[in-house]
């Protein structure tokens, strides 16, 4: 029994779920944001939450060699970067 514990949450996994535990967050960020302002609002949190969890999901597709994740969250990246910084400069 331990063995099949240890080998399904193991220091990747974990570090997985917390990666997409980080990204899922965003939305509920969002979602509290929009709820407060009665309309759509996407607060900077949701792009630093993004960056955050793509990283570690990054980090965990690369430890796991999964070339389709590593591509997306390291493009994700970017676009979410590009936000922010559109975000601030538009200010």
């Amino acid at each position: 029994m331990m063995h099949l514990l240890s080998t399904y949450f193991n220091f990747w996994v974990i570090v997985g779920f917390l990666g997409q535990f980080i990204f899922f967050m965003r939305f509920v960020v969002q979602w509290l944001a929009s709820e407060k302002e009665k309309k759509v609002v996407i607060p900077m949190l949701f792009w630093y939450l993004s960056i955050i969890g793509s990283l570690i999901i990054l980090i965990y597709s690369i430890e796991r060699k999964d070339i389709v994740f590593v591509t997306a969250s390291f493009l994700n990246i970017f676009i979410y970067l590009r936000n922010i910084f559109l975000s601030k400069s538009s200010k």
